[in-house]
């Protein structure tokens, strides 16, 4: 029995930092540049508006995953509150989610390794996949000291670039941009220089910049102390968002005018180049590469984990459900770095297009896992108030916060179809959701016929 449970090996900084880097990422480091072109100073509110909601998710997820004992992740509140047809559903897309994500980081890594070394990009991107996979199948713990590292790195270089901010400010400093100040957050154009369609179209890159937020739920399963550590995570999400988001793309805009950045280059190397660090596109180019290591790190997790919990459930394959001495879902953790290995090597087929689409259908996805979380907790209110009652950790202002939410997310999906850049994805995602009903109908009426033969 013990061999099929996942051990809780995860301390307090593990959560803490594994929080940190589900809210700092590819997207903050890369995607702005492109968010910024599109919806100028406003992307300040937009990156607000979405973290916000992400809180409000998080908090319900807390209150469930607290609710009772034997939650492993949110697959199993699905399955308590929408029935096993939505945890199959929500499960295999989570999965699918994260396999998207790691799919466009493992493929980043090859890049940026290229910056240095002028290798096919595959080479790397396999050696980070063999590493990571190796690193994994060890403890749980490693992962944990992997991403406390990552998150360092992460959380380092977001002080810098504010703490040098701070500074260039008071000094009044000149750039060949003009004066550092914070009137440049309005004297180009105003806070919405591209209107309200710009701001609306930069919504999607700001969802991915969020994607990896509920990773503290799911290792909810292997954290020591649950109770402790689930909230202290999650009550410190709206100032990690605040300083690190926040604050970090008020700096950037008051250094450099937004009409300044380039959609196609980082803002963080540019402010860095400002201030006279002649290796900064290379101090840059090491930390998005961590970055893309961390949430390909993340992937890897995740998806094992979430392979682990449905074949535990019945909703995948036995083997899948299989620990190895250390507590590991080895076979689980095996198949989902094979996936992510196959789409590494087919994604070179299309690079210019690859990246694009994989990332928009994660963060569709998430967006349906997000709002599932949401769901749950609405019905739980309704059917559960006597574990409501007995709650330490109950999200506020339900149940119109998660009304509110759902209602957001709805209209992000829709902005996406107006958008060329995302429309294809948005039609081609429910492909997927499709096929899971079709697999789960399939299911039920083989495991139907079962019964009526025996």
């Amino acid at each position: 029995m013990e061999q099929r449970e996942l051990k809780r090996n995860l301390e307090n900084r593990h959560v803490q930092l594994i929080a940190i880097g589900g809210t700092i990422g590819t997207g903050l480091f890369l995607g702005a540049g492109k968010a910024i072109q599109l919806a100028g100073p406003s992307i300040i509110l937009a990156y607000l508006i979405v973290g916000i909601a992400c809180f409000f998710v998080m908090r319900a997820l807390g209150e469930l995953l607290l609710s009772k004992a034997g939650y492993q992740s949110f697959t199993d509140i699905a399955e308590d509150y929408l029935g096993p047809r939505a945890a199959f559903v929500t499960g295999w897309t989570y999965w699918f989610c994260w396999i998207m994500t790691a799919m466009a980081d493992v493929i980043a890594v090859g890049v940026y390794v290229r910056y240095w070394f002028d290798i096919p990009q595959w080479i790397p991107a396999i050696v980070c996949l063999i590493i990571l996979l190796g690193l994994n199948l060890l403890t749980v713990k490693l992962f944990g000291e992997l991403e406390f590292w990552f998150a360092l790195i992460k959380v380092i270089t977001i002080v810098a670039l504010i703490g040098i901010g701070v500074i260039l400010l008071v000094m009044g400093f000149k750039t060949d941009a003009g004066t550092v100040s914070i009137k440049n957050l309005w004297e180009h154009g105003g806070l919405f220089p591209n209107g309200i369609s710009g701001f609306l179209l930069s919504f999607q890159m700001v969802v991915f910049a969020f994607v990896g937020v509920e990773l503290v739920g799911v290792s909810a399963a292997e954290t020591s102390n649950p109770k402790k550590n689930i909230p202290s995570a999650i009550n410190k999400i709206p100032l990690r968002i605040l300083f690190f988001y926040v604050g970090a793309l008020i700096v950037l805009l008051c250094i450099n005018p937004w009409t300044e950045l380039n959609a196609a280059e980082s803002p963080f190397v540019k402010t860095f180049t400002l201030v006279g660090i002649p290796i900064a596109a290379g101090i840059i180019n090491f930390v998005v590469l961590t970055s893309a290591a961390s949430a390909c790190n993340s992937g890897m997790f995740s998806t094992s984990r979430i392979l682990f919990n449905l074949s535990h459930n019945d909703q995948g394959p036995s083997r899948f459900a299989e620990l190895n001495k250390n507590h590991v879902p080895s076979n689980a953790l095996l198949i989902s770095t094979l996936v992510l290995t196959g789409g590494a090597l087919l994604s070179k087929l299309i690079p210019e297009q690859a990246f694009g689409i994989v990332t928009t259908i994660s963060a569709i996805c998430f967006l349906w896992v997000w709002g599932v979380i949401l769901i749950c907790h609405v019905k739980y209110k309704k059917t559960r108030p006597d574990l409501q009652k007995k709650s330490t950790f109950k999200a506020p202002f339900t149940p119109f916060m998660n009304y509110a939410v759902l209602t957001l997310f709805v209209l992000i999906l829709v902005i996406m179809l107006f958008a060329q850049a995302t429309r294809m994805a948005l039609l081609l995602t429910p492909l997927w959701f499709i096929l899971l009903f079709a697999l789960y109908s399939n299911r039920k009426r083989k495991e139907k016929n079962l019964k009526l033969s025996a």
